[in-house]
């Protein structure tokens, strides 16, 4: 069957450019991005049905350019912050294209030896693989899986009017898109908060109840512990939101920082004999082709040989792309001494975040892979290792130029952490459908191409209308960005001197317990509490963290609906497919909503009310949400059922 054709590779382009698009401002707003292999299947089979002579091979090209958009937009969680300390005023083009695309090629290279040990050679279950792989076959095998499919795609778009329908809603503010309350509790202070969007349902179905049930218990560990703690040592003396907000951007991103990172380490720890395995069979393998032996088709990589070329050849132009960052100031009198460094930093925690992210993405997912844990232990590294040259403090702007240098650094680790994780979730499904590895990888190295090409324009977009929060001259409407937020402020804390690492400390203790909790459960056979997502309701507000766990219960009690239908896995997907069209409509809409503020120069250029209509917004806000959720859902069921 065919599988690479011209306009399978068009239409995966196209894919690619608007999820990207809708991963990037997903990300900026909450601090999550989601997989986009599953619907990328579904529009495929959708519109190649049409054109005639598809098959699921060439679905599966589609739905592995695209997937490209799920990840590698995640690179947002670090370069951000070069906007944030003042570095850059807007994103350079071709400099963050190139970062994005060197980094996300390594990401694939990386990523191959590892497909024996953690795809082929282990009982992983990649929940998002192995979903792709059952809409692909069932779509593409019978006429009833074409009207599966139709149900499907109707499914996505309900959902995404729907959630589009709501930030609508909110743009014109007739309903409230927040809620937040700040409050003494004796002698300290807390709060609660929510976020009215849509698209947080959507990622909590798709994580599922584990994650969901560690968030809320990282949620509650910060708001109903760590901050009123820290806030009565400090002394309420002031109005609550000052002292609350304080504690929180100053001290407690840093506990989660330490959370999240022991996670990431821990994660690596376990993998490690895997990995050898994986690296020593890929060499045998292309020892026998060499030898004449004939592999199955599911067997064949690229070359060992073209991956340590690909690998050796990349540090050329990464080299020259951090002189060019680089070409004035304290890195440039150094300039052979530290990119030499820096080049192996690339290379060898290139190599570690692979396997660490290819890990996850099998347990849990892309949508919920350890990225931000990554990111927070690719900074650290990045920084101490500038410290090893230059020692910390100095004066503001030369330390500002290593905390950019380490930034960008960062990036490139961040590229090849993002599409690892990518890449072995779409040779799981590439696996089960019985398609041609290499074939795969080359597709999503055109899946890197294009969404490097679109990330630039889409970030300065964003950037002109709305700014980031904490950089020069940015406004109330401004994009949290948090992961770009608290990396950045890693990287000026180390390089700085002034990193509190007792915080650091406490968040690794944290992690620890949560570790050994999770392991304990795994080995009496109860939900699992992922480390990463307990770090996760820690360090992201909680007005983005707590309708994640509803979410999740949401999701939980669908599948339990699903589970006693006639084609359970079925009902299930159409869940799937409803919880994504929630995140794709509100993150579309964000977009061209931040066209439109650009463009007018308004931060509200829809606003239909006056300022004294806020107190009915906020009651209609819950109730319409409400039942436009009860509505989705009830109508996927009759989807189901009909």
């Amino acid at each position: 069957m065919r599988d690479f054709t011209l306009r399978g590779m068009a239409l995966g382009a196209v894919i690619t450019v608007l999820f990207t698009t809708a991963n990037v401002y997903l990300g900026l707003k909450v601090g999550l991005t989601f997989a986009t292999s599953i619907p990328a299947a579904v529009i495929s089979m959708a519109l190649l049905r049409l054109l005639g002579n598809s098959n699921i091979l060439e679905n599966n090209i589609v739905q592995t350019i695209a997937s490209a958009a799920g990840t590698l937009a995640a690179i947002i969680f670090v370069l951000p912050g070069l906007v944030m300390i003042g570095w850059w005023q807007g994103f350079p083009y071709w400099m963050t294209a190139a970062a994005c695309a060197i980094g996300g090629i390594l990401g694939v290279m990386y990523s191959i030896p590892l497909r024996r040990a953690l795809v082929t050679g282990s009982d992983l279950p990649y929940p998002e693989g192995v979903a792709a792989a059952a809409v692909l076959k069932v779509g593409s095998t019978s006429q009833e899986g074409a009207e599966e499919n139709a149900r499907g795609l109707r499914v996505i778009i309900w959902a995404g009017l729907i959630s589009a329908g709501f930030a609508v809603l909110a743009a014109m503010k007739l309903v409230a898109s927040h809620v937040a309350v700040r409050f003494k509790v004796g002698s300290a202070a807390t709060g609660l908060s929510a976020s009215f969007s849509m698209a947080l349902i959507g990622i909590g179905h798709l994580v599922g109840l584990s994650v969901g049930i560690a968030m809320l218990l990282g949620t509650a560990l910060c708001w109903a512990i760590l901050v009123p703690y820290l806030t009565a040592q400090r002394g309420v003396t002031g109005p609550a939101d000052e002292v609350v907000s304080a504690i929180f951007g100053q001290e407690i991103r840093f506990i989660g920082a330490g959370t999240i990172g022991i996670a990431a380490i821990w994660t690596l720890l376990k993998i490690l004999q895997p990995i050898v395995s994986g690296v020593k069979a890929a060499m045998a393998s292309a020892q026998a082709r060499r030898g004449g032996v004939m592999l199955d088709v599911i067997e064949r990589d690229l070359p060992i040989g073209i991956v340590g070329g690909t690998v050796v050849l990349s540090l050329l132009p990464i080299a020259a792309l951090l002189w060019w960052f680089a070409k004035s100031g304290p890195v440039a009198d150094h300039a052979a001494v530290v990119i030499s460094a820096t080049l192996v930093y690339v290379v060898v925690a290139g190599a570690l975040v692979a396997a660490v992210c290819g890990y996850m993405a099998g347990l849990i997912g892309a949508s919920n892979s350890p990225i931000s844990g990554v990111g927070i232990l690719a900074i650290l590294g990045a920084s101490l290792l500038l410290v090893l040259y230059f020692g910390q403090g100095g004066d503001a702007s030369t330390s500002r130029a290593l905390v950019a240098y380490a930034l960008f650094t960062t990036a490139l680790v961040f590229s090849i952490a993002t599409i690892s994780n990518d890449n072995l979730q779409d040779l799981k499904t590439g696996q089960l459908v019985g398609a041609t590895p290499w074939r795969q990888q080359v597709a999503l190295i055109l899946g890197v191409v294009f969404g490097s090409l679109v990330i630039p324009p889409v970030l300065d977009l964003l950037n002109t209308a709305f700014g980031f929060a904490g950089a020069p001259g940015a406004g109330s409407q401004a994009l949290a960005a948090p992961q770009a937020a608290l990396i950045s402020a890693l990287a000026t804390g180390v390089l700085g001197g002034s990193l509190d690492w007792t915080l650091i400390g406490v968040g690794c203790g944290i992690g620890m317990i949560v570790i050994l909790i999770d392991e304990a459960m795994g080995r009496a056979g109860k939900t699992r509490l992922p480390p990463l997502g307990v770090g996760m309701g820690i360090y992201l507000p909680m007005s983005m963290t707590l309708l994640i766990p509803l979410g999740a219960a949401i999701g939980w009690a669908y599948d339990r609906w699903s589970d006693r239908q006639s084609r359970p896995e079925f009902a299930k997907r159409m869940g799937v497919l409803a919880a994504t069209g929630l995140i794709v409509g509100e993150s579309l809409f964000g977009v061209v909503f931040a066209g439109v503020v650009g463009a007018t120069g308004s931060d509200a250029p829809f606003k239909v009310v006056g300022d004294n209509f806020a107190s009915v917004a906020m009651i209609a806000s819950p109730v319409v949400f409400v039942l436009l959720i009860v509505q989705l859902y009830h109508r996927t069921m009759r989807a189901v059922s009909g």
